[in-house]
């Protein structure tokens, strides 16, 4: 994020595209082999860009959306000690690091029902089975059916599953 550049926010599409990265103090390429990653755009997360884009004095294509006073990529200090502070109004704890906003986006999108090869994609995974850590927390889109297909087949051959049945079985 600390590479992010205007040009990378697509409003169109309504898609944020990773071309660079920034670490140890210099711009590098991403490490998966594709030369970026794209990530659909939210509406809340447009307007939030919009509202920083208006309120910032680095609004040229090139300029970094997350910029420091004079235009540079932000110092880490300064990102974990506003990330700390946004931690509390959430009621959230400081034992939660940054890194943690990445596991929390594959979690979400998982519980909603996003394809998993649509989270390798997103999420910049170069092994499906990085992004399967996810997995657990999708929905199946028929467990739901299958379980009240099985209850109505129960009560199809008269079972009655109103009251619990007490049998010996269940008494030991």
């Amino acid at each position: 994020m600390l590479a992010l550049r205007w040009r990378d926010v697509d409003w169109t599409a309504q898609r944020i595209r990773g071309r660079q990265n920034w670490v140890l103090g210099e711009f590098g390429t991403p490490k998966s082999k594709r030369p970026t990653r794209s990530v659909p755009m939210a509406d809340e997360v447009a307007g939030a860009l919009e509202r920083l884009f208006q309120g910032s004095r680095w609004q040229a294509d090139d300029d970094l959306v997350f910029a420091g006073p004079t235009g540079e990529p932000l110092y880490k200090r300064g990102i974990l000690k506003r990330f700390h502070k946004a931690l509390r109004p959430a009621q959230l704890d400081e034992t939660h690091v940054f890194h943690d906003l990445r596991h929390t986006f594959g979690t979400q999108m998982a519980a909603v029902g996003a394809p998993m090869r649509s989270l390798q994609e997103w999420t910049s995974h170069r092994d499906l089975a990085t992004t399967q850590r996810y997995a657990d927390y999708a929905p199946s889109s028929r467990e739901a059916d299958m379980v009240a297909e099985a209850f109505r087949r129960g009560a199809n051959r008269g079972a009655d599953f109103s009251e619990p049945q007490i049998t010996s079985a269940t008494q030991s």
